[in-house]
């Protein structure tokens, strides 16, 4: 059983004076150990990003670059048809602006981690797995990638020499082949419930699937999305939880 565990959120999900989710980045924030930026594409402008960036800079907080599909609109939820050469420059396009917004507040980025639709093809499109590892081995050899165990790109970035943080995803629902369930809209859930459920998948290293059965889960992080329904008070139970544990609460 592990007893440190990193707890990841995702910030700065809002673009000019528009906000998805409950808007509560600046609760959040307190709570966690690592955040992944938007960073312009699905979602996050410049200003909100270099926000973001002080914030967590003021709280200790860990930042990766959160790279999505170019889709406002659809913020970052629905699948876009591109080569992976156009996805890959894409990612590193946003991983460009953060970076250099982290360098203006002195910050060094800890990770990167793909959002929403762009995650999940990556954890199946062995191409565009391959091809932006490739290219992130070559610009950002030392960044870390937040990743599922077991996906394309978990294969790929091992392939190519890049660490891999593997994750737990507190607040979505889990397949018997132990991948996550994608959804576009998230229904509220119980804080105490998915508490509970993150305290046995980090003692007992399992999850219950949506069938019932239970399946192995190996991660070294905790991910809730901060646009969940209720996302704040789901942070404070699931923390609240891990300190009660005896669980040290800190990036990798």
């Amino acid at each position: 059983m592990t007893t440190t565990i990193d707890l990841n959120a995702d910030m700065g999900e809002g673009f000019g004076a528009w906000r998805i989710g409950d808007g509560v980045d600046p609760h959040i924030l307190p709570l966690i150990s690592s955040a992944n930026v938007a960073a312009g594409f699905h979602a996050g402008d410049p200003t909100t990003m270099a926000d973001i960036l002080r914030q967590a800079a003021e709280h200790g907080v860990a930042v990766g670059v959160h790279p999505g599909y170019r889709d406002l609109v659809g913020f970052g939820r629905r699948h876009i048809h591109a080569s992976a050469e156009e996805l890959v420059n894409d990612a590193l396009y946003q991983l460009g602006a953060l970076r250099e917004l982290a360098a203006h507040e002195n910050l060094t980025l800890h990770h990167f981690k793909l959002h929403g639709a762009l995650f999940m093809h990556a954890a199946r499109d062995d191409e565009f797995a391959q091809a932006l590892c490739r290219a992130l081995k070559h610009v950002a050899p030392s960044l870390p990638i937040y990743c599922l165990a077991g996906t394309a790109i978990d294969r790929a970035a091992s392939e190519a020499g890049i660490s891999r943080i593997h994750e737990f995803y507190a607040d979505r629902d889990y397949n018997d082949e132990g991948g996550i369930v994608f959804v576009r809209k998230v229904k509220p859930l119980e804080p105490e419930a998915v508490a509970q459920k993150v305290l046995k998948a980090c003692q007992d290293g399992v999850v219950e699937a949506v069938s019932g059965k239970h399946v192995h889960v190996s991660f070294q992080s905790i991910c809730i999305h901060s646009d969940t329904p209720g996302a704040l008070s789901l942070v404070k139970s699931v923390r609240s939880a891990l300190d009660q544990a005896g669980f040290e609460i800190k990036a990798h």
